[in-house]
């Protein structure tokens, strides 16, 4: 496994060159991080270069670093807050690449579409999208996939509150369903144990 992580990894500094910003060997598995700009290239050089023949892209996911292990200091934690993660498949040489791309800006993240390079890239960038908030540029029909289109936010940034922004119901003045402020009062639930007297065949 190890010989063919080293070819692997010697093919993406020959194909590559300087757009490998950081290249991890950790558990049998590559994780090649690039720069925002240089994103798409090297997504088309990962597909098309016969050294590399990356035909499938298995999973593409977004990332939200703001709170990694609880804040404590990292890699992550210094950089920019979203990511872009891809999961890479080769047939032809069997062997797979994770590639990571960061966000630049934290208050309207955004990376190219790698959907004209991969077309199963095309709803995993809208769930990116509608749960995240990163946008993808070139997609082109970058819409919400999972929640409602009346929907506010992003559910899987790590500063959505738990109980959403705006709750939903039928109004049966209006006969359609009507979105509110949510009317759930954050709370702590803390469980009792009740026993029973003769719990356990105590006395």
């Amino acid at each position: 496994m190890s010989d063919r992580l080293d070819t692997l990894q010697s093919a993406l500094h020959a194909v590559l060159g300087s757009d490998v910003v950081q290249l991890d060997q950790r558990l049998g598995e590559l994780t090649l991080t690039v720069a925002s700009s240089a994103y798409s290239s090297v997504a088309q050089r990962l597909r098309d270069d016969p050294s590399l023949a990356f035909e499938q892209l298995i999973d593409l996911c977004g990332l939200d670093y703001s709170a990694y292990k609880d804040g404590a200091h990292s890699c992550h934690t210094d950089g920019p807050r979203f990511a872009v993660v891809c999961h890479l498949l080769s047939l032809t040489h069997n062997w797979r690449l994770r590639l990571r791309v960061y966000a630049v800006d934290d208050h309207m993240p955004r990376v190219d579409s790698i959907n004209p390079i991969w077309s199963s890239a095309n709803w995993f960038e809208r769930e990116a999208f509608d749960l995240f908030g990163i946008v993808f540029d070139g997609h082109e029909d970058l819409r919400r996939l999972l929640t409602d289109y009346g929907f506010i936010g992003h559910p899987f940034r790590k500063d959505f509150p738990t109980s959403g922004h705006v709750e939903m119901r039928y109004d049966a003045e209006q006969k359609r369903v009507i979105y509110q402020p949510v009317s759930i009062e954050p709370r702590e639930i803390t469980p009792r144990i009740i026993r029973e007297e003769q719990y356990g065949g105590t006395h």
